[in-house]
């Protein structure tokens, strides 16, 4: 079984993609150029690569269109994937190991190299199909994706080079789905990162001195921690709500003090906030802040990270682009469920320059294995998100 599929050219080019540990930190993504270029070359696709930040190219691979003056689809990928612990994975995590089951074992096999190979391999059978697009694609393979992004997609959307390629519409990475269900993702909570610090009057560790730091982020813990238990019961009432739906607290780090026996004259406590896409930024900002003062003097907000408010992409008629993907998901009868998007990917800074995106890998039946040991996609859900994409691909650059 699995020689069956290691003879199958699109597995293979997967596998040999896979096997590039563009793994975190510090990439060396010149073998993944390498690849991409090749692949380019087989197929006749045009490649350019955009240098944002020295050692962090953007590969974009193009296919122009009958019609090159309006608004081109972007397909966008990353190339670099989170860290692994070896041990603890049954097959070594680059190998691209295929078991007799025709499971494909490797970091980055959901998360998201499966998706940029798709995107290929699709345009491969339209071009051999001869098939003519009326818009032009862009296939984006960018850096850094697994640590924010900043060296990356925030940093290219900003440039001319990027304005230059005129997109319209853009698909990026979902999620794999353990039901029959493909989900689709049309927005992503906003990402405040928030530090509160508080000071206060040091001493003894045997008084019970007034005003310590102490006092102050047992305050800030409650309040935060309170929001947090709301929410969860909130997300737990209701059956139809999914995590992307409510707004997620959690304390994460906690420092400060020098030693036993003595009050501190300042301590910290660092939460991760999900904004849900229905909180009303300014409003909440208020909120923390009226927080910090209840708290006493010298309580203070430092953000790490704080995401602006970005409206989601339109899953209605309003929508050429959406309404062609619906058509092509409901020809080939895949059942959507469309939702908000838990964490955070490179579609937030396409939908902050105001460039519709949607979210979406083509794996069902799939454990949700991303960041974790024995990550794999099985070999005939691999294969049909290729039929998928070509679909999909055909549907959306023809609006």
């Amino acid at each position: 079984m699995a020689s069956t599929y290691q003879n199958n050219p699109s597995i293979a080019n997967f596998v040999e993609y896979l096997k590039i540990p563009s793994v975190q930190p510090n990439i060396d993504y010149s073998d993944c150029v390498k690849f991409l270029t090749r692949q380019a070359n087989e197929i006749g696709l045009a490649v350019k690569i955009y240098e944002v930040v020295p050692t962090k190219p953007i590969v974009v691979l193009t296919w122009t269109g009958k019609e090159p003056n309006l608004p081109a689809i972007l397909l966008n990928s990353h190339m670099d994937v989170v860290p692994v612990f070896e041990n603890s994975w049954t097959y070594p995590p680059f190998s691209g190991h295929i078991d007799n089951d025709g499971k494909i074992f490797a970091r980055g096999s959901q998360d998201m190299k499966c998706v940029g190979i798709q995107y290929l391999e699709a345009i491969r059978k339209l071009k051999a199909a001869q098939v003519a697009l009326k818009r032009t694609l862009h296939i984006s393979f960018v850096p850094d994706e697994e640590i924010g992004g900043h060296d990356g997609m925030e940093k290219f959307v900003k440039m001319n080079e990027f304005k230059a390629l005129n997109i319209g519409f853009a698909l990026d990475e979902g999620m794999a789905s353990p039901n029959e269900d493909f989900i689709v993702f049309n927005g992503e909570r906003s990402i405040w990162q928030t530090h509160v610090h508080c000071t206060g009057q040091p001493g003894h560790g045997s008084l019970l001195i007034p005003n310590t730091a102490g006092e102050k982020i047992r305050y800030i813990i409650n309040k935060f921690m309170d929001l947090r238990e709301e929410q969860k019961r909130i997300l737990d009432g209701d059956p139809k709500l999914t995590i992307g739906d409510v707004t997620t607290v959690n304390l994460n780090q906690l420092y400060g003090g020098v030693q036993s026996n003595v009050v501190p004259e300042k301590l910290t406590a660092v939460f991760d906030i999900r904004l849900a896409v229905t909180v009303d930024h300014v409003e909440f900002e208020a909120m923390i802040n009226q927080w910090c003062k209840e708290a006493g003097e010298g309580v203070t907000i430092e953000f790490e990270q704080k995401n602006p408010y970005v409206e989601c992409t339109k899953v209605d008629a309003s929508n050429p682009f959406w309404t062609a993907f619906k058509a092509a998901t409901d020809e080939l009868q895949l059942k959507l469920d469309i939702r908000i998007f838990p964490g955070g990917t490179d579609s937030r800074y396409i939908r902050r320059v105001g460039i519709p995106a949607i979210g979406f890998s083509p794996m069902n039946r799939t454990p949700v294995l991303l960041h974790d040991h024995d990550e794999y996609i099985h070999s005939d859900i691999y294969l049909r998100g290729i039929d998928i994409y070509v679909n999909i691909i055909k549907a959306v650059a023809n609006v």
